[in-house]
């Protein structure tokens, strides 16, 4: 167990680490739904309790670059794990860098796979992911790699299943991707080389729901990559322009499916001896499409041929389930988190949010580990299967009801949420559903932060990234918003580059306790925090407690 905190004996109610999920600290107020938002709750805990900012993006969280956004995976991995992984993106980029990828038992199988093919006949290599450079679920220069080794290797045909995003990149730039990827292609195809988009659509539309929230995404996913249903164009560039005009305002993470058609058939449906690559690094919404195609006995939905193929993921996604079974890059092998040792201290552990973010305060937060452990208690509450702009005040008010029922049971020292509205609202764009999302959060907080005061306890506030804190493109220049053609601002649906808070709110202590402010500081930095507020020394591997004792 840990080690007894020589400086405090611990907090004697419970310890509530509370995640705003994309509540970022923006450096100019234009643009911040956060900033618009009316807040009294916040408003107060900023003025009168100790708050410091912490880094939630770039190789604070484990990603390759300072100029990569963090997100709810990996930030909720660093707070979870008290400590730094060098996560998805870099393993992937270190290993292609080094070849190591090419190496691996996994693409050796996939390319084996695809000679061997099926009936005599080789069979065609295909590639779904989401096709971008937003570095969050992938990068298309992992695609990129990937098709050109497939070539060098002697390997025929090649299929790309391209999701569009529209969300980690700016809300309408998919041409600024297809376009030149198709030009890509087109160069590297010759007589003994075939490389082409078969299908795709926004990827709020198919293929990657997550939590199981809604598999009818998956499903229409299926029919669209394996089957070869759905709206036949050209070419993917044609796809796109024919469902942005048929679908006017609609951005790319929405727009709906597409088939790549020659003559009236689909140019890469999915069959019995083909292999499949899911690029995403990201296990979340890696995770339903991957058991669609290796789950015995799988029955979510009625996938109407099951093709024999060679599969893989760009990592495991689920090391817990072992799915998939076949990956190219080795995940972080994430040990000594946070729950593992307090549950080795006998501290009782109390988790919960809705269902978009349910398995970041548990999967993730545990070091990507599906199973509890045996102090735990985890809490779900189900999202809304509409658009969160329609219901920006999401699951909020169910969170803090068991929150509160949970501390009011005195069963637990240690509880955690996720408050998803400012992470999933402000993706979609709407500015006005985005200040609406804070500030349901901001009375659930209220809510919540009585219960921990009646129980004696104290409250740390963070978020795990930015997002709500900008929802307009900015000039780089000049801070001030972009505007579209028409005279609107342009939406900006990523994540923000921003700090994220440390708040902590305590009333107990007599005004013995701070948080040391630290320019290095960053998500790591809270296991460490919430094990001495617990009475105990940090563990060895943990990044240093932010917490001042007087």
């Amino acid at each position: 167990m840990l080690e007894k905190f020589a400086a405090f004996p611990g907090i004697v109610g419970p310890v509530v680490t509370i995640v705003m999920d994309g509540y970022g600290l923006a450096r100019t107020d234009t643009g911040s739904a956060i900033a618009a938002a009316v807040k009294p709750t916040l408003d107060h805990l900023f003025a009168n309790y100790p708050n410091i900012r912490l880094r939630a993006h770039g190789t604070a969280v484990g990603m390759p670059s300072d100029e990569d956004m963090g997100n709810s995976e990996v930030g909720h991995n660093a707070i979870g794990a008290g400590q730094v992984y060098a996560q998805g993106a870099a393993l992937v980029a270190n290993a292609i860098a080094s070849g190591a990828i090419w190496q691996g038992a996994g693409w050796r199988e996939i390319v084996a796979g695809v000679k061997a093919g099926h009936g005599g006949q080789p069979g065609v290599l295909h590639f779904i992911g989401l096709f971008s450079d937003g570095n969050v679920h992938s990068h298309i220069d992992h695609l990129k790699a990937m098709v050109v080794q497939a070539k060098a290797e002697g390997v025929a045909v090649v299929r790309i299943h391209a999701l569009l995003d529209g969300r980690d990149v700016p809300e309408t730039s998919a041409l600024d991707y297809v376009v030149p990827f198709e030009a890509f292609l087109a160069g590297l195809s010759d007589s003994g080389f075939d490389a082409r988009i078969a299908s795709g659509g926004g990827r709020q539309s198919i293929t990657m729901d997550r939590y199981e929230a809604n598999w009818a995404m998956v499903e229409r996913g299926w029919r669209t990559h394996v089957l070869g249903q759905g709206p036949q164009f050209a070419n993917a560039a044609a796809a796109v322009e024919g469902l942005r005009a048929q679908h006017p305002g609609v951005i790319d993470q929405d727009l709906p499916e597409f088939v790549i058609a020659d003559g009236g058939q689909p140019i890469g449906a999915i069959h019995d001896g083909d292999a499949v690559v899911f690029f995403n690094f990201r296990g979340d919404r890696a995770i339903e499409i991957s058991r669609a195609f290796e789950e015995p006995g799988f029955d979510r939905f009625d996938r109407v041929r099951a093709p024999r193929v060679t599969y893989a993921g760009m990592l495991q996604y689920d090391g817990d389930l072992r799915l998939p079974a076949r990956f190219l890059v080795a995940p972080p092998a994430i040990a000594n988190t946070m729950s593992e040792w307090f549950d080795k201290s006998g501290i009782r552990q109390f988790a919960c949010s809705e269902t978009q973010k349910f398995g970041h305060v548990t999967y993730f937060w545990n070091g990507n580990r599906s199973g509890k452990f045996p102090g735990e208690t985890w809490q779900e509450a189900p999202s809304d299967v509409v658009p969160f702009e329609q219901r920006p005040w999401m699951k909020a008010a169910e969170i803090a009801d068991a929150m509160i029922a949970a501390i009011q049971s005195g069963h637990y020292r240690a509880l955690r949420c996720n408050f998803a509205n400012g992470d999933m609202v402000g993706h979609t764009g709407n500015f006005r559903a985005a200040t609406m999302a804070i500030e349901a959060v901001d009375l659930s907080l209220a809510r919540l932060l009585r219960a921990v005061d009646a129980a004696g306890g104290v409250a740390l506030i963070t978020a795990d990234h930015g997002n709500a804190d900008e929802m307009f493109e900015l000039d780089k220049k000049t801070r001030q918003p972009l505007r579209n053609a028409d005279g609107s601002y342009k939406a900006k649906t990523a994540h923000t580059l921003n700090p994220v808070p440390l708040i902590l709110c305590d009333n107990v202590s007599g005004g013995r306790l701070g948080l040391q402010a630290n320019a290095g500081a960053g998500l790591a930095n809270i296991a460490a925090t919430t094990a001495n507020l617990l009475g105990f020394e940090k563990h060895p591997a943990w990044d240093e407690s932010l917490l001042v004792v007087r």
